[in-house]
C-alpha cells in the first residue's frame, strides 16, 4: 500500500464483518490507526487480531449499541484516549428491515431509522468538538441507492428514509463543517456482497436488481472502501457535501 492515510487516525463503526472489517484492514495497510465498535463481540475481537497481525494498529469497543449516545460518545472517547483524538469518522455501521408498506410494522420502522440514521447522528454529535479541536476532518457516511430511486425488487421503505436522511443529513453537516476544516460525504452503494445481504443475492429478487446495474456483477466491501479511503485522505481535502455513487451504474440507468 502507498501510506495514503499515513499518521491518521479512524473511528470505523460496525467492523465486526462485511464492510467494516474490510474498512479497517484497508485503512491501516494504509497507514491508519483504527478505533472500531459493534455488537458483536466475537466479530469485533477477530478484527481487531486481523488488523494487529497484519501489522497494523487497532483498538476496539465491544459490545457498543451505537442508538445509545452515551455508547457513542464512549467511542469516541476510546478514540481520544488512546490515540490523543482522529481525524476521520466513517459511519459505516447500521442494519434495516426489508418490507413493503403493508408488511412494515412500527417496530421495524423505529429499528430501522434508530440503526441507520440515529447512530449517524449521535457518532457525528459526539465527534464534531474533537474535530473542531483537531483543525478539521473526514466524516464519511454512507447513504444507499435506496436513498434516489424506488424498487419493486427490495421494499425497503424505512431503508430508504433513513439513508435519504443521512445524504441530506450529511450536506448540512458539510455547509456547517466548513469553517472548521471539517469535510462531509457520503457513499451510495448498491447491492454489496456482505452477511447482512445475503438474503438478496440467493432470493428472486436478485435478477431485477441485475437488470438496473450497468456493470454485471454484484459490488464487494472492497470496492466501497476504496471510496472512503480516497474520501479520507488528503487527496479529497476540497471535497465535502457529496454524494459518491458506487453502485455500478445503477443510480444512472
Amino acid at each position: 500500500m502507498s501510506g495514503r492515510l499515513q499518521g491518521k487516525v479512524a473511528i470505523i463503526t460496525g467492523t465486526a464483518s462485511g464492510q467494516g472489517r474490510v474498512a479497517a484492514l484497508r485503512f491501516a495497510a494504509e497507514g491508519c490507526k483504527i478505533v472500531g465498535c459493534d455488537l458483536n463481540v466475537a466479530g469485533a475481537e477477530e478484527t481487531v487480531r486481523l488488523v494487529r497481525e497484519a501489522g497494523g494498529e487497532m483498538v476496539s469497543l465491544q459490545p457498543c449499541n451505537l442508538s445509545d449516545p452515551e455508547q457513542a460518545q464512549q467511542v469516541v472517547e476510546l478514540a481520544v484516549k488512546t490515540y490523543g483524538g482522529f481525524d476521520i469518522l466513517y459511519n459505516n455501521a447500521g442494519t434495516a428491515w426489508i418490507a413493503p408498506i403493508e408488511q412494515m410494522t412500527t417496530r421495524m420502522w423505529h429499528d430501522t431509522l434508530r440503526s441507520e440514521l440515529d447512530t449517524v447522528y449521535y457518532m457525528c454529535k459526539a465527534a464534531w468538538p474533537h474535530l473542531i479541536a483537531r483543525g478539521g476532518g473526514s466524516i464519511i457516511n454512507v447513504g444507499s441507492v435506496s436513498a434516489k430511486f424506488g424498487s419493486e425488487d427490495v421494499p425497503g421503505l424505512a431503508h430508504a428514509a433513513s439513508k435519504g436522511a443521512v445524504i441530506a443529513m450529511t450536506r448540512q453537516l458539510a455547509a456547517e463543517g466548513g469553517k472548521y476544516g471539517i469535510r462531509a460525504n457520503t457513499i451510495s452503494p448498491a447491492l454489496i456482497r456482505t452477511p447482512q445481504t445475503e438474503w438478496a443475492i440467493s432470493s428472486g429478487a436478485l435478477d431485477g436488481i441485475m437488470r438496473k446495474l450497468m456493470l454485471k456483477r454484484i459490488g464487494t466491501p472492497e470496492d466501497v472502501v476504496f471510496c472512503a479511503i480516497y474520501l479520507a485522505s488528503d487527496e479529497a481535502s476540497w471535497v465535502t457535501g457529496a454524494d459518491f455513487a458506487v453502485d455500478g451504474g445503477a443510480s444512472a440507468f
